[in-house]
């Protein structure tokens, strides 16, 4: 990962995003702020997105839940919990981009700002997992980006569909590299580090019998694991 043609994307953490569906938001929002601070310090771009659906409707998806007004119940244009969450609230040379689908790309300027920054290594975080992450990792995929997940900052509304979205990446994103939170700021700082990497196709078989099992050799917490890499300082 070339740190100069790097960027932070960040998905959908707002206020909305989960605080009480999400398990484990406040530790998902404390890692995602000493990751942020880290790319600061190396000069990353940090780009958030919102999602938000306009007040009147007009543009939803299909069957999006809307109230007796007709209008949305969730990411309400009108509301101020589409704002990013405070604990990570951008500064002003940050980059946001509003987004009305679980992509970050589908008719976004997200590409545009990536092009126009000179990007091909994402590392992405954010909720959920198994809907805006993953669509938007997959995307991002498809336009030839390389993918760094951080597992540690993205979060969905159960454990399982949290595993099975990870596996999913890990098994046909093929030049993926998954991360915690702490390793990869050791990586950004050139320090000794881990991570997971992709190295061939549908690798983690995973059941519902053995999801925990195949899902943690994703993490750095079992090093040595296969796939499980570790990285020193020349």
């Amino acid at each position: 990962m070339d740190v100069n043609k790097t960027a932070l994307l960040l998905i959908d953490l707002q206020k909305e995003g989960g605080t009480s569906d999400v398990a484990g938001m406040d530790k998902i929002l404390k890692h995602t702020a000493e990751l942020i601070e880290a790319c600061r310090k190396e000069n990353i771009p940090i780009i958030y997105t919102r999602h938000i659906n306009r007040a009147d409707a007009i543009g939803l998806a299909n069957s999006e839940p809307v109230n007796e007004a007709g209008e949305p119940l969730y990411y309400h244009a009108h509301s101020h919990t589409i704002e990013i969450a405070d604990m990570i609230k951008p500064k002003p040379n940050d980059i946001i981009i509003d987004k009305y689908r679980y992509s970050g790309f589908f008719e976004s300027n997200l590409e545009l700002m990536l092009k126009s920054l000179g990007i091909k290594h994402l590392i992405i975080g954010g909720v959920l997992t198994d809907v805006c992450v993953l669509s938007t990792a997959l995307d991002a995929y498809y336009r030839d980006y390389q993918i760094n997940i951080v597992e540690d900052i993205c979060g969905t509304t159960t454990e399982g569909a949290h595993m099975a979205a990870m596996l999913m990446m890990a098994n046909w994103i093929y030049d993926l590299e998954v991360y915690e939170s702490s390793q990869i700021i050791k990586k950004l700082h050139d320090e000794q580090h881990t991570n997971w990497k992709s190295t061939a196709p549908d690798q983690l078989q995973f059941s519902p019998e053995n999801i925990r099992e195949v899902f943690a050799t994703l993490t750095s917490r079992r090093s040595g694991s296969d796939g499980i890499s570790t990285h020193k300082k020349p």
